[in-house]
């Protein structure tokens, strides 16, 4: 799911950038328009690190959310400092948005949005049941918030390159105790005991990616359109 989600993310993202681009033909409103597109879930990423850092009693410096065009040409939205510490809480730190998305993405697509039942379909190939339930969505007690949310949300809790920075030793460290247990003969105890709440747990963050998914697919086809007619309309394109 995660590699669908990442997909349409970009190709979402990058659709929206060409029509500000096509409309105002000016790049730096066209970061400042597609910065506060994304500002809800910009706010619930750096607040998470924050909140997070502090939790584990790490220092926090300067807190930015104001876009801002980096090196490598790609535009960052906002950003936390946060000191280096130990691989285990930078993990944690970096996961935080993660976190905190996931959770707010639940709540709003579940419970507000109702797109469980529309995830169930899509997963069971049942597209009849998909469009019926997809053409209700409208008439839910404010949609377009909460539709806006969890697309606001959901394109931004995915960790930044360098808020994954401690995960790989991480793993190395997980995966070199997990054979030391399995050397050890705790493989059995491993699977009767951590398996059970370890698929659950991947599932959740499954469901969470797909439904993330599911919303940006609905818009993607949409906003691919309308930069097709401004192309047409205007005579330009974003190469």
């Amino acid at each position: 799911m995660l590699v669908p989600l990442l997909y349409l993310q970009r190709g979402l993202h990058r659709e929206i950038q060409a029509i500000f681009l096509i409309l105002t033909r000016r790049a730096n409103i066209t970061m400042v328009l597609f910065s506060l597109l994304f500002f809800p879930g910009v706010f619930i990423h750096e607040l998470s690190h924050f909140l997070m850092a502090k939790l584990l009693f790490v220092p926090t410096g300067n807190v930015s959310l104001i876009p801002k065009t980096i090196p490598n040409g790609r535009l960052r939205l906002g950003y936390v400092e946060v000191s280096k510490t130990d691989i285990l809480r930078d993990s944690l730190i970096g996961m935080a948005p993660l976190i905190a998305g996931g959770l707010f993405i639940s709540y709003a697509a579940i419970y507000r949005l109702n797109l469980l039942p529309l995830w169930d379909a899509l997963r069971a190939a049942n597209f009849s049941l998909f469009w019926t339930g997809l053409a209700t969505l409208p008439s839910l007690p404010d949609f377009p918030l909460w539709f806006y949310l969890t697309f606001a949300v959901s394109s931004t809790m995915l960790p930044s390159e360098s808020d994954r920075n401690a995960w790989l030793p991480l793993t190395g460290v997980t995966i070199f105790l997990i054979a030391i247990a399995a050397f050890a003969g705790a493989d059995v105890w491993m699977l009767k005991t951590l398996a059970p709440p370890m698929n659950i747990f991947f599932r959740s963050v499954a469901t969470i990616f797909g439904l993330s998914a599911a919303v940006h697919g609905i818009l993607v086809l949409p906003l691919m359109l309308i930069h097709k007619f401004l192309t047409r309309v205007t005579g330009l394109d974003i190469g």
